[in-house]
């Protein structure tokens, strides 16, 4: 299989063309799931639907959305296949709440790693490359999982380290000399740091790209945020964010230009949505909300998934006419009301991130003794910094205009915080709002 035959044909076509493939396929989810899916037949029949009468996206808007709570309180239901089809059993990181399972048939997980194939692909991938993951393949996570079928379908290298170990990261790159590495953002400075520590020459090593997950690198207006720029600053390698869920199967991957995650027409539909579920237009920030296509054990229609982003329809410098995701800004049921001032746990980090003296935090959000949101920042530290709350507080002031309650600890109670059992990644916000 060629390098290039990763390049689907209908990332090139026109809008038209894309709307025009995309409403056929919308069809045939509706009726997949009309014939197969006991919580969507059950919705029709409630809410008097007629899928068949559902022929363009923007009909859409006449079914109602899908929420996590859904899937928390109706797990099974939405299953559409029987369990004897079932390969792989996964769950969410419960982010937003209790972790869901979903279920997923052989057909799933080749689509996952064709997913993850053209995804990879977007971000400069050849089969020629070799991948250190330094993700999880374990623990119910889809991502590494994926990482590692798409990278087979690719037909490029991989090697399994899995997270954290610093040594053992840089002992694999050593022996094995993989040009590229996937990677949680903030880890990657980890692992500078303990090389820098161990005069490790990290910046000829054989790491050319990292393909970066879970956390933004970029603003709004998609330069690279603070974290971005430390990494960019230490080590000049090239940074590709993504974004996915475990719901939609599905990757937003940036190419070389930066300029936001491409869409894959063929494996999802997305609307951005605004609280009373109708469309936003483009410049407008919008609730993620996908339908899947393609899926057989577990598919969703017009799933709210919670995250709050920017979407862009021009065409790339790179050929494609996708639309393009931007980073998310935050998620809804973390939106912090703070003194008038409306906040996302993300601008929080980028300010704390921004500032050298700090080692290591946690955001923590509660109820005040009025009923309202109090912000209260656990600070880690290697050194005592407590005289430096002004200047933190100062940092705040200047970006938000608010500046929330401080509180020094050591970095290894930070840790303890931030290292949940459950949680697949490090802490960075906890909600102890009354809900």
């Amino acid at each position: 299989m060629s390098e290039t035959s990763f390049l689907p044909a209908i990332e090139n076509a026109s809008p038209t063309e894309i709307l025009t493939y995309q409403n056929s396929r919308l069809t045939e989810a509706l009726n997949y799931l009309s014939n197969n899916s006991p919580f969507y037949q059950e919705m029709f029949l409630k809410n008097s639907i007629d899928p068949s009468k559902i022929r363009t996206i923007k009909d859409l808007i006449n079914i109602p959305v899908t929420t996590k709570y859904d899937l928390q309180q109706r797990n099974e239901d939405f299953l559409c296949v029987p369990k004897s089809q079932i390969i792989d059993f996964i769950t969410t990181s419960g982010t937003l709440g209790d972790p869901v399972t979903f279920a997923m048939t052989n057909q799933d997980l080749d689509r996952l790693a064709y997913n993850e194939a053209i995804s990879f692909t977007c971000a400069d991938g050849r089969k020629t490359d070799i991948y250190q993951l330094m993700t999880t393949i374990d623990r119910r996570f889809m991502a590494g999982l994926a990482y590692f079928l798409g990278i087979r379908m690719l037909g490029a290298g991989i090697v399994r380290v899995g997270n954290g170990i610093p040594e053992l990261q840089w002992d694999t790159i050593q022996r094995i000399k993989p040009n590229a590495i996937i990677a949680v953002p903030s880890f990657i400075l980890k692992i500078i740091e303990y090389a820098e520590l161990h005069k490790i020459d990290y910046r000829n090593s054989s790491v050319k790209r990292a393909v970066c997950i879970g956390e933004p690198l970029r603003n709004i207006n998609l330069s690279l945020n603070t974290l971005g720029r430390k990494i960019k600053e230490k080590w000049p390698i090239h940074l590709y964010s993504t974004y996915a869920s475990t719901e939609m199967g599905t990757t937003f991957t940036e190419c070389s230009a930066g300029t936001g995650g491409h869409h894959h027409p063929e494996l999802i539909i997305v609307e951005f949505l605004d609280d009373d579920d109708r469309p936003v237009k483009e410049g407008e920030l919008g609730e993620v909300t996908v339908t899947t296509l393609g899926v057989q054990g577990m598919p969703l229609l017009r799933f709210k998934t919670g995250d709050i982003c920017y979407h862009y329809t021009e065409p790339c410098s790179c050929g494609r006419n996708t639309m393009r995701l931007g980073p998310v800004i935050g998620r809804k049921n973390q939106m912090i009301k703070y003194k008038g001032t409306t906040l996302f746990p993300p601008a929080l980090y980028d300010i704390l991130d921004n500032i050298d003296f700090i080692s290591s935090y946690v955001v923590e959000v509660f109820t005040n003794q009025i009923g309202t949101d109090e912000i209260l920042i656990h600070i880690g530290s290697n050194f005592p910094i407590e005289q430096k709350e002004k200047d933190i507080k100062d940092h705040f002031r200047a970006k938000l205009r608010v500046a929330p309650l401080i509180k020094f600890q050591t970095n290894e109670a930070i840790g303890d915080m931030q290292s949940l059992k459950t949680s697949r990644k490090p802490i960075k916000f906890i909600d102890n709002r009354d809900k």
